[in-house]
């Protein structure tokens, strides 16, 4: 069973998918929940010239805070109390990291449809991870109603 269960949120609709379909094994297992929010560094081309290193404007991160708001109030809505993390870097880098700082034996992340051409020119998140995570990792991509999950949780005992 899992211990530890790392959910990578950025609050859109696949995010918010993984969320649940996370939170509700986390709930099964009686598994520890970290919730992780990232906000990617973009290039300022001005900056770049200059120092190289990619910049996160403040509003940037105030919204990516109101996303971890938001997947914290549904993980506790659920009956869980989850660790918070809010990290700055290139998502795959940032989700293997703290998988490994906080020990995970789960990663959970939504699948985010993308044609050839754009895997191809920004990459793949989930590939990524798969080559790089010591742990097992589950792409959520299929929808599944609250009520059946909460209907789930309540008739499944924990450990």
């Amino acid at each position: 069973m899992y211990q530890t269960v790392l959910l990578a949120y950025d609050g859109s609709r696949e995010g918010r998918l993984a969320l649940r379909e996370g939170a509700l094994l986390a709930q099964i297992c009686g598994a520890k929940v970290v919730l992780l929010a990232i906000v990617e560094p973009r290039l300022d081309y001005g900056m770049a010239m200059d120092t190289g290193i990619g910049y996160v404007p403040p509003v940037e991160s105030e919204d990516f805070q109101k996303i971890l708001d938001e997947g914290l109030a549904r993980l506790t809505r659920m009956g869980l109390t989850p660790e918070a993390r809010l990290e700055k870097g290139p998502p795959a880098d940032r989700i293997a990291a703290v998988a490994q700082e906080v020990g995970a034996d789960l990663v959970v992340v939504g699948h985010h449809k993308q044609g050839m051409i754009a895997r191809w020119l920004l990459g793949s998140v989930t590939s990524a991870l798969s080559d790089s995570l010591n742990c097992s990792l589950l792409v959520a991509s299929q929808d599944v109603a609250d009520e059946v999950l909460f209907a789930n949780a309540r008739a499944t005992p924990g450990p």
